[in-house]
């Protein structure tokens, strides 16, 4: 028998056709399957545009917000509860609802867009113990200008909250988190510090934001540097809080005795710290000796800090310490620092916080009781001064406490002062 009969016979078996046939179909539906597999990609590619935004970028909230505000018809919704204080001081609480983790479509400007947030169960992150996520949105076009109009507009509606509000920023490993939630800015002239020192101040740190090209031009690294020295409770981390809310700028308090600081960790954290915002180092002689001690009481100290002296002085001003950076110090005992700490380029200017004086003890009277006038807040400082004793800022503040209503019971009760 040739092949041709046997191709033949092939041909007039009824099995063989349908089987046949069903490989043919099979086939045909697996190139179609594939092809349309091709053709979807390449229809993502050329007509599709991604935007993928993880949460550990800043933006990633501000746009879960954004969607939340025009994404109307979402269902499936997740809830975030905050906390703010209003102008009477009163702590309301507030609930947000984001989209939750799926997929969601919204409108916008005649488009449609697909927000998919997918969230990874297997990854956390270190910090935060937050599983890690990522918002993927999906629109036709290759107009990529709207994508940054919608991130552009997600900031703006974020800044409209924060709006009015001094942000707090603490190290949480190798980055800066919010700590707490945004505070009202305190007014400059609630802080009354000796007369002239909060303009000196005030008018310094205007004059370095305004003039980057001066330092520029002369070669000068574009960074200053603050000690406020003087007993404690008389204003000095009040009037850096009272500074940040006059220039619009957020804090970032780092404290220098954390055990697990690092030199690299320090010098990291000033290099990454956010766009306006001031440095705080508090208390920075509690976390140094000086050079002459360190020998002799080095076992005393040794383990309770991983920050090195030479690594905070290299981090202020050494190679690579970034630039347009403000660091407001504070210290009680100016004394116990090393020259090498507070010498001109790392720290630029230096300003006593004293106890208070005559000028301090009228102002604070007359704010306190604005309606008994000048003459009773001259006669509370002459009775003050007349002690011959220092009083801080504070203790005069609490006293006022005491009397809140009462302005002529304080001229009374005068010696009390001193026991807080």
């Amino acid at each position: 028998m040739t092949i041709k009969d046997i191709i033949s016979s092939l041909g007039d078996n009824p099995y063989f056709g349908a089987g046949f046939g069903l490989v043919g179909l099979g086939s045909l539906l697996a190139l179609a399957k594939k092809g349309s597999q091709y053709g979807m990609i390449a229809f993502r590619r050329n007509f599709m545009m991604t935007l993928e935004v993880p949460s550990r970028d800043k933006s990633y909230y501000w746009l879960l917000q954004w969607i939340t505000a025009h994404a109307n018809k979402t269902q499936h919704l997740s809830v975030e509860t905050t906390f703010q204080q209003s102008q009477s001081g009163k702590i309301d609480t507030k609930f947000a609802f984001v989209p939750s983790p799926g997929n969601h479509f919204f409108s916008y400007k005649n488009s449609w867009i697909r927000v998919e947030r997918n969230r990874e169960k297997q990854m956390m992150d270190l910090h935060s113990g937050i599983p890690f996520e990522t918002v993927t949105l999906t629109a036709l076009g290759r107009n990529r200008a709207m994508f940054f109009e919608i991130l552009n507009k997600a900031r703006e509606m974020a800044l409209e909250q924060q709006e009015g509000k001094t942000i707090m920023y603490t190290a949480m490993g190798s980055e800066w988190r919010q700590f707490g939630y945004p505070r009202r800015r305190r007014p400059i002239d609630s802080v009354i510090l000796n007369e002239g020192i909060s303009n000196l101040l005030i008018d310094d740190v205007k004059e370095f934001n305004n003039n980057p090209k001066w330092y520029s031009d002369r070669g000068i690294p574009y960074r200053r540097g603050y000690l406020l020295h003087g007993p404690p409770g008389c204003g000095k981390s009040s009037f850096i809080m009272a500074l940040a809310g006059e220039l619009q700028y957020s804090i970032c308090v780092l404290n220098l005795s954390d055990r697990s600081l690092t030199d690299d960790r320090l010098n990291h954290l000033l290099n990454v710290a956010p766009q306006q915002s001031i440095i705080l180092l508090e208390d920075v002689d509690a976390a140094f000796i000086t050079r002459e001690e360190s020998e002799e009481i080095a076992g005393k100290y040794q383990g309770l800090g991983r920050v090195t002296f030479s690594g905070l002085l290299n981090t202020l001003d050494g190679v690579a310490s970034t630039e347009a950076r403000i660091v407001f110090m504070t210290t009680n005992y100016i004394d116990r620092l090393d020259p090498a700490l507070i010498r001109p380029g790392r720290v630029d200017v230096k300003q006593l916080i004293g106890h208070a004086t005559p000028y301090q003890l009228k102002q604070m009277y007359q704010r306190f009781y604005p309606e008994l006038g000048p003459e009773k807040a001259n006669e509370f400082a002459n009775l003050v001064i007349k002690e011959n004793k220092n009083v801080s800022v504070a203790s005069v503040q609490g006293f006022f406490m005491f009397h809140k209503n009462d302005g002529l019971a304080v001229l009374e009760n005068i010696a009390k002062i001193w026991t807080l």
